[in-house]
């Protein structure tokens, strides 16, 4: 696998992407409900915004994986959220979320990007991937949450 198997996200292919994060989220860790339609909307909803970036990557000519996040100015500098990085589950395995997030992880260090967060499952193997790459649990935020 390669760079040259990764390429910019387009909304040219966001059906494909909304069914790898349906397929993604829908088993471990996360387990969650996805419908393929929803989880279209809402990778739309993210490449809509301004401040969006994301990658793709390819597996001979399929798309297999994608990240995407968006960017937000704060007093330190610009900060980016990956908001997604889902691999469909019959590509899982083959080091397709490293690359990808190695290339975002360049991207935004070229861009001048002050820092990069995310949210993830508190347990589990996740919180290993991340932290192999320098991210580490906040020690001064939490993420808080209402049902309404």
């Amino acid at each position: 696998m390669s760079e040259s198997n990764i390429k910019p996200i387009t909304m040219d292919h966001v059906e494909r992407y909304g069914e790898i994060y349906a397929k993604a989220f829908s088993g471990e860790p996360w387990n969650d409900p996805w419908e393929t339609d929803d989880a279209v909307i809402h990778v739309r909803e993210l490449l809509e915004s301004k401040q969006a970036h994301g990658l793709e990557y390819a597996v001979d000519g399929e798309i297999a994986g994608f990240i995407l996040g968006t960017s937000m100015l704060f007093h330190y500098g610009r900060m980016f959220e990956i908001n997604d990085l889902a691999v469909d589950p019959a590509f899982q395995g083959r080091g397709i979320a490293k690359e990808l997030l190695e290339k975002c992880m360049a991207d935004m260090k070229e861009r001048g990007i002050a820092g990069l967060n995310l949210i993830t499952e508190a347990e589990g193997f996740l919180p290993e991937f991340y932290e192999r790459y320098g991210f580490s649990r906040e020690k001064r935020v939490i993420l808080m949450g209402r049902e309404l």
